[in-house]
């Protein structure tokens, strides 16, 4: 484990962010609580799986040690590891009943689009007054997620419309790019937006996504706490780490947060 990355001041958080020209955020657990969703529908998921196979229980500890932010395949293989299991990874379009990598990771998915349709998703109340205040600064975003989902999630929480760039896992695997902890979906935002990796600021709360903006070398790493714990993500990476978005609405200005531009803190 690497040593726990310096901290930036408040001043020097807002320095970065009023020099910044880009924000790319991370869907699941920055923008909507669908991270939930994921998962329940991961304990769903391995909790039968692994006491069939005899092996340590599972635990949410799992998910944001093993799985949290990578793409779904990768997050079986890496929780099948810890256990010293391993699959087949067959794939992509195998059924969910298939005791394959893909299967297990489609087995997910189907359990992930069910809670999805039964219960809706609506966007953290923070984060939006945050996206609203960037976008009235008049910086560009864009959503860059390892879900297959992404579209759906985004639609699900009436955001969509609110991004032109999303890079989620469909474009990354059209594309070929390298999932998180790997830079490469973040980088391809970021040129997408016309912008360089050091005018972006990259929103994270995974652990694997804070590995991601630090490898690219991007502007500000910014780190959203919804339970990894601080300190991880700071070890990981992040420059500075909030409990949630609209904490650093104080430190975007008074120019955004004015009656005249309609956002509010």
């Amino acid at each position: 484990m690497t040593s726990p990355h310096s901290p930036l001041s408040p001043a020097e958080t807002r320095d970065r962010v009023l020099s910044a020209r880009g924000v790319l955020f991370d869907l699941d657990g920055v923008l909507t609580p669908t991270a939930e969703v994921h998962m329940s529908a991961w304990s769903r998921l391995f909790t039968p799986f692994l006491d069939s196979h005899g092996v340590k229980p599972y635990t949410d500890a799992d998910y944001f040690g093993y799985i949290d932010g990578k793409p779904r395949y990768d997050g079986v293989r890496s929780l099948l590891a810890s256990r010293g299991l391993s699959l087949p990874d067959g794939d992509p379009s195998d059924a969910p009943e298939l005791e394959t990598v893909c299967g297990l990771g489609n087995r997910k998915n189907k359990a992930f689009n069910e809670t999805l349709a039964e219960d809706g998703v609506s966007p953290y109340p923070g984060s939006l007054r945050f996206l609203d205040a960037v976008v009235a600064a008049g910086l560009q975003v864009a959503v860059v997620t390892s879900s297959l989902n992404g579209e759906m999630v985004l639609t699900a929480a009436g955001l969509r419309d609110r991004f032109e760039i999303v890079v989620d896992g469909v474009r990354a695997r059209a594309e070929k790019l390298a999932g998180k902890p790997a830079p490469d979906t973040y980088a391809f935002a970021a040129r997408l937006l016309g912008l360089t990796a050091a005018e972006c600021i990259v929103v994270e709360d995974a652990e694997s996504g804070i590995q991601s903006g630090r490898a690219g070398d991007f502007g500000l790493v910014l780190g959203v706490d919804r339970g990894v714990g601080s300190h991880i993500l700071l070890e990981a990476g992040a420059d500075t780490v909030v409990a949630d978005l609209d904490e650093l609405l104080p430190l975007i200005g008074s120019t955004v947060l004015s009656p005249e531009s309609g956002v509010h803190a």
